[in-house]
């Protein structure tokens, strides 16, 4: 019996899904919806279900980032993207690792809700323009206009000079080895002057309600003793989990020219669900 390619392609709608709303829950609320719809679909009428697929999910994550959109204009502080708990495999793909970045999904927020699904459609997963037509309601005239003008968005807000993966993971250690020790001079060490930190607690946990900017000032909010720290890889990059009296926090970081020089910090436990099975991305 032939598997269902809904089942086939599952980890490749959950990616487009969850980059298109940087929350998993959401994501799987997306392809539950979109099975229920393909579950109807006269399959000997559908040529590409791949792509069938791809459309169905796209429409339905667009419907929830409409939606979504006006519920985070009411968001208690910063909102950052909801980890993923990943392999060290799925760095391999540098280019899938680079789009699932917390970074990377950070910057997607700032797009509007068409823009960001035709850039994760064309730049990610290379879906031709005709087919993301289909999926969002345009002409393919105006998705090749939308999907410039998205990468000359991104393009100006991600960062600079790209690391490798040796540097990048030799960078997290040394800033998670000075979380640990909780010395002030081995935290500024690590960091670039004008480091800036951003924190989610989403009004559930502790967390500094706008983003906190300059070493010397975030040091002295992270040079605190009596924490557990560990490396963990979180959406395709090594990253850190950290608990304090019984509350668990992840951090994600952006590396430049051997400096930490973006740090995010989810601690809204509604966001940290996801950290102890890794999650299945494809592309």
């Amino acid at each position: 019996m032939t598997e269902d390619p809904f089942v086939v392609h599952r980890s490749l709608l959950f990616t487009v899904a969850y980059e298109m709303l940087g929350s998993s829950a959401d994501a799987e609320d997306v392809l539950q919806e979109s099975w229920l719809r393909w579950a109807d679909v006269d399959r000997a009428q559908v040529r590409d279900p791949r792509a069938y697929l791809v459309r169905t999910v796209t429409r339905q994550a667009l419907n929830r980032l409409r939606t979504l959109s006006r519920s985070r204009e009411d968001y208690v502080g910063e909102w950052l993207p909801e980890p993923l708990l990943t392999s060290p495999d799925v760095a391999e793909d540098i280019e899938l690792a680079e789009n699932v970045s917390i970074a990377m999904l950070t910057v997607l927020e700032t797009l509007g809700p068409t823009e960001r699904a035709v850039f994760v459609l064309r730049e990610v997963f290379e879906v031709p323009y005709g087919e993301i037509a289909e999926a969002v309601g345009k002409s393919a005239v105006a998705v090749r206009q939308i999907a410039r003008r998205a990468r000359e968005h991104v393009a100006a807000r991600r960062p600079r000079v790209p690391v490798s993966r040796s540097e990048q993971q030799a960078v997290v250690e040394r800033f998670l080895a000075a979380l640990r020790t909780g010395r002030l001079q081995e935290l500024l060490d690590v960091m670039a002057p004008d480091v800036v930190l951003i924190a989610d607690g989403g009004g559930l946990a502790g967390a500094a309600r706008a983003p906190i900017h300059g070493a010397a000032l975030v040091a002295s909010m992270l040079a605190l003793p009596g924490r557990a720290v560990s490396a963990v890889w979180l959406n395709g990059a090594p990253a850190g989990r950290i608990e304090i009296d019984g509350r668990v926090a992840a951090v994600s970081l952006v590396v430049e020219d051997g400096k930490v020089t973006r740090i995010h910090a989810i601690a809204n436990p509604r966001k940290l669900t996801r950290l102890d099975e890794p999650a299945e991305l494809a592309r």
